[in-house]
This record gives C-alpha cells, sequence and structure tokens, in this order.
C-alpha cells in the first residue's frame, strides 16, 4: 500500500506530465522558472525551500506546502526548523493557517517515516 508521501509524489509526477504534454508554452516557461528559482544561488536551497514553506502556508495551498516540506526535509530541514518555519506561517497568516499546520505535521511525520 502507498504512502501517504508516495501518493503525493506519484499524482504529482502523472499530472505535471499531462500538464507539460499539453505543449503550452507559457505554462513550460512557469515550471522552469519555478525549478530555477528553487536552485542555489546567492540564498542556499534550504532556505528557498523554508521561504516557499511559508508563502504556500499563507496562501493555504496543501499540495505546495507538500511540495516544500518534502524538499526540505531532502536538503537537511530539521523538524524544529520546520516547525520555528510554520510559526512564522502561521503568524502572518493568521489562525486560519492552522488546519494547513496541522496537514502539514502529519505530512512532516510522514517524511520520517520514510527514512
Amino acid at each position: 500500500m502507498p504512502t501517504k508521501v508516495q501518493e503525493f509524489n506519484e499524482y504529482r509526477q502523472k499530472m505535471n506530465g499531462k500538464i507539460l504534454a499539453s505543449d503550452n508554452k507559457v505554462i513550460k516557461r512557469i515550471f522552469n522558472l519555478d525549478t530555477n528559482a528553487y536552485a542555489e544561488g546567492h540564498l542556499s536551497v534550504k532556505t528557498k525551500e523554508l521561504l516557499g514553506l511559508v508563502a504556500s502556508a499563507v496562501l493555504r495551498c496543501d499540495d505546495c506546502i507538500a511540495y516544500h516540506l518534502e524538499t526540505a526535509h531532502k536538503n537537511g530541514v530539521t523538524k524544529e526548523e520546520m516547525m520555528e518555519t510554520m510559526s512564522i506561517a502561521t503568524l502572518i497568516g493568521g489562525t486560519i493557517v492552522v488546519p494547513h499546520l496541522r496537514r502539514a505535521v502529519e505530512f512532516w511525520e510522514a517524511l520520517e517515516k520514510e527514512v
């Protein structure tokens, strides 16, 4: 039985494939811009992923939160760093972010089990 993390990644990969197969130039450029924005630069990948996590939480995008959590986890973010990041997101976004915080912690726990 696939795990929560595997299900998320399989669905994301499947749908991204379908989206990119549409051969839409604007969508392809947006995907490419997103990929390049999170590459190593003046800011580390780890820092950029945590910034993305805050923005995604404030915008209340669970798919984006999961993506940034997984990439942050792969880049050595600790649970304490993730929780501090989510505390900032909750402060900025307000209590409406709390349900997304719950799901973020649940997804983080799933990531920890995968290691």
